[in-house]
């Protein structure tokens, strides 16, 4: 039996090709961006709320310590479960909210977070600093938020609630990150309605993490009006507790996904594919084409699929072209940037960035082939459990920091090694 968690904590994990196909059952931990949402979503509403299927992992325990840090009770009787109960109401907390590189909080606290009657500020690490987020932050200030980033980028400070006006509208450009969509429509949903939420442009970033968010609301009691494909009307006035079982993540399936495709193997994950409803799911139809994969991937709606279709590329017959991903770069590290220079150091010429897009070259030589690549994670956990699969074909590839995967796939490791991938 593996010592996996020895060879997390040294630092370096080198991965060993396998000789056979990959196959098992493996069961994808819970959904990251659901789990967040509905976590949020249950401190908004008045009662208990029963939270099953949960991801428990960097991302959603900084989530949760902010919102017990802003009063709202929060229990986890078992690995999978929380419970959280709330009369409602978002107290200020005693220090800055500390929330690490954690996309979804730093980009749906800000909103919620004009609720609370007292100053709230909320930071991050030294990655997050650079993550922007002066989109929602100008919104609300337009709607009368006393709210300030630093340029453009976290720590953020709010300095006083917020007397919304009756019917408010928040417009926003979502061609960034849809997270700030979602962040409006959370908060519209806590308001005594209507309130319009309207997009000012035509482009929006993986809409279908926005359509996550509709449905989670849903199921916590607002009702929402999709007036046209620019624009919603919410409608409710409150959230109310609910019982809301968490789905599988499908950004952490495609590397089982790929692992299988790769090897010729069959991994088992105990769940449909039509029991996604997460935008990254539709990459499955794209990987089952694999050695034969589109010349172009337009990776927009399925952006963190992007990292483990493009290290599928290298493999392929034929070069692929990646676009749509110019978000990418604002992540938590800049992944086109990151995916063409490991790619680069696993062989020069494998991957390059053309403006925005990603281009791999594809060689399906590469496997069997002798490449000693120590691969640069970035502090980001889609770049080390991407990376991970090329060492299933070529010897030599040592992923640093494997721990990052904690992020949002904490078995990751574990789940490689009980499939049969030799962890060195």
């Amino acid at each position: 039996m593996q010592d996996v968690a020895a060879l997390v904590q040294r630092g370096e994990i080198t991965v060993t090709p396998v000789s056979a196909p990959l196959t098992g059952r493996v069961q994808p931990p819970g959904s990251k961006s659901i789990t967040n949402r509905v976590l949020l979503l249950a401190a908004l509403a008045r009662g208990t709320s029963h939270i099953t299927g949960a991801l428990k992992s960097l991302d959603t325990l900084l989530m949760s310590k902010a919102l017990r840090a802003m009063g709202v009770v929060i229990a986890e009787p078992d690995a999978l479960t929380f419970v959280v109960r709330s009369d409602g109401r978002l107290r200020a907390p005693g220090a800055p909210l500390m929330l690490g590189n954690a996309g979804t909080a730093m980009r749906f606290l800000p909103a919620a977070a004009t609720l609370v009657e007292g100053p709230v500020v909320l930071d991050g690490d030294a990655h997050m600093r650079k993550r922007p987020i002066g989109p929602l932050v100008e919104t609300l200030r337009r709607a009368g938020v006393a709210i300030a980033d630093t340029d453009g980028c976290p720590p953020v400070r709010l300095t006083s609630p917020t007397p919304f006006a009756r019917s408010p509208e928040f417009e926003i450009d979502g061609a960034l990150s849809s997270q700030y969509v979602s962040a409006l429509l959370m908060l519209a949903g806590a308001l005594s309605g209507p309130v319009v939420v309207r997009l000012t442009g035509a482009e929006i970033g993986a809409r279908g993490y926005v359509d996550l968010t509709l449905a989670a609301m849903a199921a916590f009691g607002a009702t929402v009006e999709r007036r046209d494909a620019q624009s919603w009307c919410i409608t409710s006035s409150g959230y109310h507790a609910a019982e809301h079982a968490v789905e599988p993540d499908a950004s952490a399936a495609t590397y089982l996904w790929g692992a299988a495709a790769l090897t010729e193997g069959r991994i088992d994950l105990g769940v449909s594919e039509d029991g996604f409803t997460q935008p990254d799911a539709r990459a499955r139809h794209v990987i089952d084409l694999f050695p034969h994969l589109p010349a172009v991937i337009d990776g927009a709606q399925m952006q963190d699929a992007v990292p483990t279709l493009a290290v599928l590329a290298a493999f392929n017959a034929t070069p692929v072209r990646f676009t749509g991903i110019a978000n990418l770069r604002v992540k938590e590290c800049d992944r086109v940037a990151a995916l063409a220079t490991e790619l680069d150091r696993i062989r020069p010429g494998l991957g390059r960035e053309d403006g925005d897009d990603l281009i791999v070259a594809a060689d399906p030589g590469l496997a069997g082939l002798l490449l000693p690549t120590e691969i640069e994670t970035y502090a980001d956990h889609r770049i080390a459990m991407a990376f991970a699969l090329a060492g299933l074909k070529i010897h030599g590839i040592t992923i640093r920091d494997p721990a990052c995967t904690a992020k949002t796939y904490p078995e990751y490791w574990r789940d490689l090694a009980a499939l049969g991938v030799r962890l060195n």
